[in-house]
């Protein structure tokens, strides 16, 4: 166990986050999982986040298992010493400065026509507030079942999402609908 020496980055706690979520996973569960979740607001290279789990629980910040039959995959979970790591994480103020990195507005930039750049992005944002909906809509369901403080903190990043592609949406239409 090497916890002192490993440096936790933003995807260490995304792995962290959504293994305190799920309670135990394999590597494929969690990238599900951030497919639907994290992917949304905070794009992780599919690369780094499939090697995270492992070195996590090299560092003693997640624990291993390895399935005794079948497709024997490995299969982790938070320790303590790994939920105290997120739990200090989550808990500080400081956080590094939004970005928004937007391929269009690049182009626009660039001397690009911003009606022909955003014509089809409104219909990608309309698609990604659908699905952002009924994802809130089933949490909300399950919430009514069986109430769990563990994912408030999905449901407010779920109407922090709606809400951004909702302006996106109005500000994609007013800029579209504008005189040449």
């Amino acid at each position: 166990m090497e916890s002192k020496t490993t440096r936790l980055t933003t995807t260490s706690y995304a792995v962290m986050s959504l293994l305190q979520l799920l309670g135990e996973a394999t590597p494929y569960d969690l990238k599900q999982a951030l497919d639907r979740s994290i992917q949304n607001f905070w794009p992780v290279p599919h690369t780094t986040f499939y090697d995270e789990p492992a070195r996590l629980a090299k560092a003693g910040y997640l624990s291993q298992s390895q399935e005794s039959g079948g497709r024997r995959r490995k299969r982790y979970a938070l320790t303590d010493t790994g939920r105290q790591a997120l739990h200090d994480w989550a808990d500080s103020p400081v956080t590094a400065p939004s970005q928004f990195r937007d391929e269009g507005m690049l182009k626009v930039l660039a001397g690009a026509d911003p009606r022909k750049v955003y014509a089809g992005r409104g219909d990608w944002h309309r698609g990604k507030l659908a699905e952002l909906e009924g994802y809130l809509e089933n949490l909300r369901a399950a919430q009514k079942v069986k109430p769990m403080d563990r994912w408030r903190g999905a449901e407010a990043t779920l109407v922090a999402g709606i809400n951004y592609h909702q302006q996106m949406i109005e500000s994609i239409e007013r800029f579209i609908e504008r005189p040449a």
